[in-house]
């Protein structure tokens, strides 16, 4: 295994444990719920949460300190909160005064699963907005950080990515900003694309770079010095290589997908078959042959 790779496992092997030892002591998101008494079980579900669970995305935000209470309103449907948004959106964040209103009666949507899943998604974006003293940043990497921070990316986001990519193939993190305002299905390849550069992020330049990048905006550099400063390269160049290594995904997926690749599939199982069934019969004639030999 080449040296630097053993360096770059052993670095992020020491930092999970520092940060994990450093999450012990230190103080996890507090939450204040409030809702109305015909949603007050939806309201024990978020009361109940354990908010250890939220500090993975404290630490991965770079946050010693996570601040007030996070206000978290629960509203029904019908309701004011309810209508400023689409019958889609479950829940939504405002995340420069910490505040996070759930719709309990909407179905949660990808990236989210559950209730709980949308509660760590939103809170990861106020912890987000906090982190960058709520400067402004990309919508792709504050959804993308959501996503990672609120543990939602899984299996399925990589099915959802290889998808988007035979579809659009390669985009720019400036179109990404924009399918965040288009219909469900742009939103939902947004987010996936969005999941996957952070996740990227992450693997080439080690877990606390999206910590150093949110340090830098707090100080007052634009995004893109603070993301040189922190992981020695351009954001555009950054782009560039995550999509090279994408290119199993977008070049050789619509081959292994493609039709002409089922009917050669077919044509061999169909030979193989016939080969088989000839053995067989082969195998059945030698057997009455020797059968008859005894008989005479």
């Amino acid at each position: 295994m080449p040296r630097m790779k053993v360096l770059r496992r052993a670095t992020l092997l020491g930092f999970f444990l520092l940060t994990t030892f450093s999450a012990l002591f230190a103080a996890p998101p507090r939450l204040a719920v409030e809702a109305p008494p015909e949603l007050a079980p939806e309201a024990r579900r978020i009361r109940d949460f354990p908010p250890e669970e939220l500090s993975s995305a404290q630490r991965l935000v770079g946050l010693e300190d996570p601040g007030p209470p996070i206000r978290v309103f629960l509203a029904p449907e019908g309701s004011g909160a309810a209508l400023a948004v689409p019958p889609w959106v479950a829940g939504y964040a405002y995340s420069d005064r910490g505040i996070v209103v759930l719709l309990p009666a909407r179905t949660p949507a990808y990236p989210d699963a559950s209730l709980e899943d949308l509660l760590r998604h939103e809170v990861a974006h106020v912890l987000i907005a906090r982190a960058s003293g709520n400067r402004p940043l990309p919508r792709w990497f504050h959804e993308g950080m959501a996503m990672v921070a609120g543990l939602s990316w899984g299996l399925d986001d990589r099915a959802r990515l290889t998808m988007t990519l035979l579809a659009d193939r390669q985009i720019t993190l400036a179109e990404l900003d924009r399918r965040f305002a288009g219909t469900g299905a742009q939103v939902h390849r947004a987010y996936a694309i969005s999941g996957a550069f952070v996740r990227d992020l992450l693997e080439q330049h080690g877990p606390d770079a999206p910590g150093r990048i949110l340090a830098g905006v707090r100080e007052g550099l634009s995004f893109e010095d603070a993301f040189f400063r922190a992981t020695g390269e351009s954001l555009g160049d950054a782009e560039t290589s995550f999509w090279e290594r994408q290119s199993f995904w977008y070049r050789w997926v619509p081959i292994l997908t493609s039709s002409a690749l089922l009917w050669v599939l077919v044509t061999l199982l169909f030979l193989w078959a016939v080969r088989r069934r000839r053995a067989r019969d082969a195998a059945l004639r030698r057997m009455w042959e020797d059968e008859e030999e005894l008989v005479n």
